[in-house]
């Protein structure tokens, strides 16, 4: 801690550099914890208290105009009058579950957020209908969420999980409203919990997972009642839920589950006291970042669930984690005082959250990944883990639980943007424009207008409003990524530099017209995942940057009225990063708009910042047979394109995107051949096996790796086999790459006997020439260099060692295409012409059915990569 007196027109100054808020005492002004919980650094401010401005405005009043604003016109499960959530004891005919408490949580604080009459109106009448579901006993919601007998993991328990997030949606009505009735429902729905046995609080799959969440409203609800049978209640529920609280691993891993419960042990601290639970947060956050999380954009892959292997970042995120991250990161904000977690809102809000949804926020997609470049509706399986339309953009409830969840984002950021402290004093968290009005110091109310176009500019203006001069302390969150900032109250510099991740506290005697300026200069900076291959992300100050692809996007669905909505590269997206090594971030050239930042700045259209940067093409990195984006291969990838200049733009405004970037080199010494992908085939493969795990980018950990999918010839024994690589063009190819599975010690496969490779010449099979060792060892690459050949396929034949079987982990082939790039986009401007022109069959906009569209879609992303072939003379 540093601190320094420093004269400010007439009254002094104090400033601290503080690098966690650490509460000395309980705050008078607003609810914080009550004794016995630990103190709270920081507190919410009551809903409303925060007016929005800027961007941070237009994305609010975007929300509401979108699927947020207008679900009920398309939501099934909306229905006010059947609804079991707002019928007399939940006896409604139309099932809600998750979904209406979802949803009410993001509109009721939508509505509060930009003060619309129509928006609070509405779902005050949807909170006043969940009060009607509430029976004489306390229980509340839907009746068939009393005793689930459907479902063994409950055994005749409630279902839990949806009063958990209507809980919070009741929180945010009373600290809007004071309507003591919602107290009641929740005090009187406590109660009854608390007569259920223990064992409940660990039945059912997500009431399991996501018991923390509960605990958080009784604390909540205990800091407003001071009644300790409460905490007896929250301390049950937290033995009794999934252990978050296991040294080196997490009870689960799907990913909404690791990004709303990760917190529940760093939560329960404030109970328990115990030093290890506040470290847990921390502690499982970095378990699954460094297992999934080498990436940027501030997640982790996990397309359902993580998987071992799938780390790479074409992995996504679903929008539901988005937005659960977020609302995370701000309540470890409060809880903890520590910055990082502030840090960590921002980086999901800005560069992840905004392109899980249309500019118009009228559709959205289930998973957005850092790596991205064709959005269509066809499966994507096994790439991702759910089969079936994951990346395509849609309002209809094929995306249910997001249709419904991502309202919360936006409306619980702008409400965190200011914090109360515990000494009664203000906190600016998240950088934002924003109007706050709050009591602080000894009562007396201020405002404080925040001017800025931050995240696109690198100063923060505060100006106070005030009836009296009134003396509290003010805290400025330091990002990590700013060494160089400093501060002005009144035009004086109050401190000449400041400490990266931490807090700058000012205490003054504030009055009415008092300015603080906030510079936070950026600088380029770069990320290198080694995990990942050495793939490198650009960042400019808070921003991490996408390559800048061009869109096409075509309509399809049923209703016009509601489109949904497919999105195609239009120019070409394969590049590696042509960078100075030994200067990285002096290889990139800022650009910035004239004039206002644009209200909606997260477009390509609109974006006020652009990075320019040399690159070259890697020709072998192409979409796989799924149209998903090809995994990484270790960087520096050997190209010898041409270095052309290409354009970055702020991830959150890319829908297609190129984030985690390979680098590239001319010199074949340091650089790696990468592979292409290819349709694989084979001799035989065993049933439960797959031939794409030949080509599907897992890497390994040993030739006895069972946590990938695996090809392996069993049950043959003894016998000659193949493994065969189809490519899409022709090309020069000299060299292969083989892992063998060998499970030595528990089952019958090993290394061959023998193999060679053998190339397609015209329709015969020709052993390649000039090849050097065939390598049959184990837990590595084996790897033979020949003579080139031109040919468009490849194939491995193998002779099995007698008696036993053998397989193939990863299969890599790099090639040089014989002419031309090959990464295909449309080349003429309309996708719909495109596919018109080839199909014959689509005419307009609007494409009717759906199972036609498909095949629409298959048939243009083959007829692209022809056109590509015959551009190119391929």
């Amino acid at each position: 801690m540093a601190s320094a007196c420093m004269a400010g027109s007439s009254r002094a100054d104090t400033t601290t550099t503080v690098l966690s808020i650490q509460p000395g005492a309980r705050g008078t002004l607003y609810k914080g914890n009550l004794a016995p919980l630990q103190p709270s650094p920081l507190m919410r401010l009551p809903p409303g208290s925060i007016r929005p401005q800027g961007w941070l405005l237009t994305m609010l009043q975007t929300q509401r105009s979108g699927m947020n604003g207008r679900l009920e016109e398309i939501s099934p499960w909306l229905k006010f009058d059947t609804s079991d959530w707002t019928t007399p004891n939940g006896a409604g005919s139309t099932q809600g579950w998750e979904r209406v408490p979802y949803w009410l949580r993001g509109y009721v604080d939508l509505g509060y957020c930009l003060q619309d009459p129509a928006v609070i109106s509405n779902a005050t009448r949807w909170i006043k209908g969940v009060m009607t579901s509430q029976r004489t006993n306390g229980y509340f919601g839907p009746a068939a969420l009393y005793s689930v007998t459907n479902d063994a993991s409950f055994n005749g328990a409630p279902d839990l999980w949806p009063k958990m997030p209507m809980l919070d949606a009741l929180r945010s009505y009373y600290e809007y409203t004071g309507d003591t009735n919602a107290m009641a429902l929740m005090r009187d729905h406590c109660l009854w919990a608390n007569g259920l046995p223990a064992s409940t609080f660990g039945a059912g799959y997500w009431p399991m997972m996501r018991m923390g969440d509960h605990v958080e409203s009784i604390y909540w609800l205990y800091n407003r009642l001071g009644e300790s049978w409460l905490l007896d209640l929250a301390g049950k529920m937290y033995t009794n839920m999934a252990r978050w609280d296991t040294p080196g691993t997490l009870p689960n891993w799907h990913n909404v589950n690791i990004a709303e419960s990760f917190r529940a042990p760093t939560v329960y601290w404030q109970q328990s006291g115990n030093a290890t639970h506040l470290q847990f947060a921390e502690a499982n956050y970095q378990v699954v970042k460094s297992l999934y999380g080498q990436v940027p954009g501030g997640a982790f892959g996990a397309d359902e669930n993580c998987r071992p292997g799938y780390h790479d970042p074409r992995q996504g995120f679903e929008t539901c984690g988005w937005v659960e991250l977020m609302r995370s990161f701000e309540i470890l904000t409060r809880v903890t005082g520590n910055p990082v977690w502030a840090e960590r809102c921002e980086d999901v809000a800005l560069n992840s959250f905004p392109a899980a949804l249309r500019t118009n926020q009228l559709s959205l997609h289930y998973l957005t990944s850092p790596n991205q470049v064709q959005l269509d509706q066809n499966n994507k399986s096994p790439d991702v883990q759910n089969s079936g339309t994951m990346f395509s953009y849609s309002p209809f409830e094929v995306y249910h639980c997001c249709q419904h969840n991502h309202g919360q984002g936006w409306p619980y950021f702008c409400e965190e943007t200011w914090l109360a402290t515990w000494d009664n004093g203000l906190c600016a968290s998240l950088y934002a424009a924003t109007a706050v009005q709050a009591r602080v110091g000894d009562g007396g109310t201020i405002t404080l207008t925040e001017t800025t176009d931050f995240p696109f500019s690198d100063t923060v203006q505060l100006s106070v409003a005030a009836t009296n001069v009134v003396s509290f302390p003010l805290y400025l969150r330091v990002p990590q990524w700013c060494s160089k900032g400093w501060v002005q109250v009144k035009n004086q510099i109050v401190a000449a530099s400041l400490t990266p991740s931490s807090y700058l506290r000012i205490q003054r005697a504030w009055a009415s017209g008092d300015q603080v300026t906030l510079h936070l200069p950026r600088q380029v900076a770069l990320h290198t995942w080694t995990a990942n291959n050495n793939a490198v992300s650009v960042n400019y100050g808070p921003l991490t940057f996408s390559l800048r692809i061009g869109e096409q996007w075509l309509s399809y669905g049923t209703n016009p009225a509601w489109p949904e909505w497919a999105g195609y590269p239009a120019t070409p997206w394969n590049y590696g990063l042509s960078l100075d090594r030994g200067n990285p971030a002096a290889s990139f050239r800022v650009i910035t708009n004239a004039g206002p930042v644009p209200a909606y700045p997260f477009s390509l259209e609109t974006v006020p910042i652009r990075l320019q940067v040399k690159a070259r093409r890697i020709p072998e990195w192409r979409m796989d047979s799924l149209d998903v984006v090809s995994a990484l291969q270790p960087s520096p990838a050997y190209s010898t394109q041409a270095e052309e200049t290409v354009t970055l733009v702020p991830m959150g405004a890319a829908r297609l995107r190129i984030s985690a970037f390979p680098t590239v080199s001319t010199n074949c010494a340091v650089a790696t051949r990468w592979g292409a992908p290819y349709t694989p085939s084979a001799s035989w493969c065993w049933g439960s096996d797959t031939v794409q795990a030949l080509c599907d980018g897992l890497l390994p950990a040993s030739s006895s790796d069972t946590t990938i999918p695996r090809f392996t010839w069993w049950d043959h024994l003894g016998t000659a086999e193949w493994v065969r690589a189809d490519f899409s063009t022709t090309n020069h190819i000299s060299q292969v790459s083989v892992y063998w599975y060998d499970d030595t010690g528990f089952g019958q496969c090993r290394v061959p006997q023998s193999w060679v490779v053998e190339y397609l010449s015209g329709t015969n099979w020709v052993q390649v020439s000039g090849a050097g060792a065939y390598g049959v060892a184990r837990d590595t690459w084996n790897t033979v260099q020949f003579t080139p050949v031109q040919t468009t396929a490849v194939r491995l034949r193998v002779q099995l060692q007698s008696g036993v079987s053998g397989g193939i982990l990863e299969f890599r082939v790099p090639v040089q295409p014989v002419a031309g790039v090959s990464a295909y986009y449309p080349l003429d401007g309309n996708v719909n012409d495109v596919v018109s022109r080839h199909n014959g069959t689509l005419a307009g906009r609007h494409i009717r059915q759906r199972s036609s569209q498909r095949q629409l879609h298959r048939t243009f992303s083959t007829f692209c990569i022809r056109i590509i072939e015959n551009v190119h003379g391929g």
